[in-house]
């Protein structure tokens, strides 16, 4: 009998550290998108002087050394929208992590 118990207790635990695994990498995945996101709209905005296409090239080269791929980039007056989706394990059909930021050009009051 103690060792039904124990495989049972040992199958337990398994599960809680495969569920932990998984939130864990969850946590990470929606942490980089919203780097990306951010780092991505800073690049963009830093770049606002050679135009929105060359800006949002440079977002989009920050995103793919980042690991995730950029969904938009689009401004608003002086300001770069820019949304990024991050690559994760697919469960219960969740979606992937996906995060949006918003810059503006440096020097200029908020």
């Amino acid at each position: 009998m103690a060792t039904i118990w124990t495989a049972m207790a040992v199958a337990a635990l398994a599960g809680i550290a495969v569920l932990g695994c998984w939130l864990a990498a969850a946590v990470l995945a929606r942490h980089r998108a919203e780097t990306a996101a951010d780092l991505g709209a800073l690049a963009a905005a830093s770049h606002a002087a050679e135009g929105p296409d060359r800006a949002c090239e440079r977002a989009r080269w920050v995103a793919e050394q980042m690991g995730v791929t950029l969904l938009t980039c689009r401004w608003q007056r002086l300001d770069a929208l820019v949304e990024v989706e991050a690559p994760s394990l697919a469960l219960a059909g969740l979606p992937a992590p996906a995060a949006r930021a918003r810059a503006g050009p440096a020097g200029q009051p908020p």
